[in-house]
């Protein structure tokens, strides 16, 4: 027979634990701020965030956890105090497709935590150039859909930027239908980003066949126009819902099941090798036969798995296209190094956006 402890007693060993725990915390915070101290002392000035140190301690806390809490519970939970501790060392600024509500906002708080200083900006566009110019360390942008593929803005805006990829996150997007209403009867138009739109497609024609479909800027701006108007409604996450008091109509409406966002976070950094890593690169071969095969071919000589390969027009000739390509390993692994520079005397332009540790959590 198994002895029941007392519930009192099991809240007395609680309230002992939780002590103990926060004198942790703190004192995991004041090594925080002798770190930032020693990092000041050796002249150092820019961020002090190193997303391959925060890979490796997040994979680290996943292989030590010994349960009940699950592996990613584990890390979702370090990463929240890491991110407190990385506050008090220098506050860490991130833009993200505003304004606040979008998924871009939340893979900005699951990548870095909730105590970084989120900003919100209106475009792509305009997360690149806070970056570029000094106004954020780190942006946050999406790069591809499992279901609709690619963001093209987001490719083509690496073609003429300096920054680095530095990291990956992904979010499972669970699309809902919001608004003032309590139901689907009076609804006449619905707004979500053109993205959204396309992954409720089917479901938006079955259930409201007819009813208007305006692209907006973000899923946040939709839920922003859907509060003004009782007969307005929007597609967007539960967040939005929250943040414009709106109803919740309908729940998980996107068509696939495993709708998922890749989004890579962009800055001036180049993270070191973790172990285990992707590289982006940027290709153009010109208009020539047997262009993909030059591309490809040093990858398989050198055991190189590629993960991804897109086209683009590179807008510089008639028919002319650029690669983007992620592939497993860090550029400074011997066979990566070696593939690439066979690659660059295949092709016309290489340039590499960044190597960068796989997504942990």
């Amino acid at each position: 027979m198994i002895d029941i402890i007392p519930l009192s007693e099991l809240r007395i060993q609680i309230d002992a634990i939780d002590q103990q725990i926060l004198q942790l915390i703190n004192q995991r915070a004041n090594c925080a701020i002798e770190v930032a101290r020693t990092k000041q002392a050796e002249g150092e000035t820019g961020s002090f965030y190193r997303p391959d140190r925060e890979a490796q301690v997040l994979r680290k806390i996943k292989e030590l956890n010994p349960g009940p809490l699950s592996d990613h519970a584990a890390a979702h939970l370090f990463r929240e105090i890491m991110s407190a501790c990385l506050a008090l060392e220098k506050p860490l600024e991130v833009a993200f497709l505003g304004p606040p509500g979008t998924f871009t906002q939340q893979a900005t708080f699951k990548h870095f935590g909730h105590a970084v200083k989120d900003v919100p900006v209106p475009t792509i566009h305009d997360i690149f150039q806070s970056v570029e110019t000094g106004h954020c360390q780190f942006g946050v942008v999406p790069v591809e859909n499992s279901t609709e593929g690619v963001i093209a803005h987001t490719l083509d805006r690496f073609m003429d930027s300096p920054l680095k990829i530095c990291g990956e996150v992904e979010i499972r997007v669970h699309q809902n239908l919001l608004g003032k209403m309590d139901s689907l009867l009076g609804i006449n138009e619905v707004f979500s980003h053109q993205q959204s739109l396309a992954q409720c497609r089917q479901w938006l024609n079955i259930y409201l066949p007819g009813v208007p479909v305006t692209a907006v800027s973000s899923n946040a701006e939709a839920a922003r126009l859907a509060s003004l108007d009782h007969s307005k409604a929007a597609v967007a996450g539960l967040v939005a819902a929250e943040l414009y008091d709106l109803n919740v109509i309908e729940k998980n409406i996107e068509d696939e099941a495993n709708n998922t966002t890749r989004f890579i976070i962009i800055g001036a950094q180049q993270p070191a090798s973790t172990g285990l890593d992707k590289t982006s690169i940027l290709v153009s071969t010109g208009n020539q036969s047997g262009a993909l095969h030059r591309i490809l071919g040093p990858f398989a000589e050198y055991g190189i798995s590629m993960v991804h390969i897109e086209s683009r027009p590179s807008r510089q000739g008639l028919w002319e296209y650029v690669f983007f390509i992620d592939i497993e390993g860090h550029y400074d692994d011997p066979d990566v190094a070696n593939a690439l520079k066979v690659l660059q005397n295949n092709v016309k332009m290489l340039k590499i956006l960044g190597s960068y540790p796989k997504a942990v959590i």
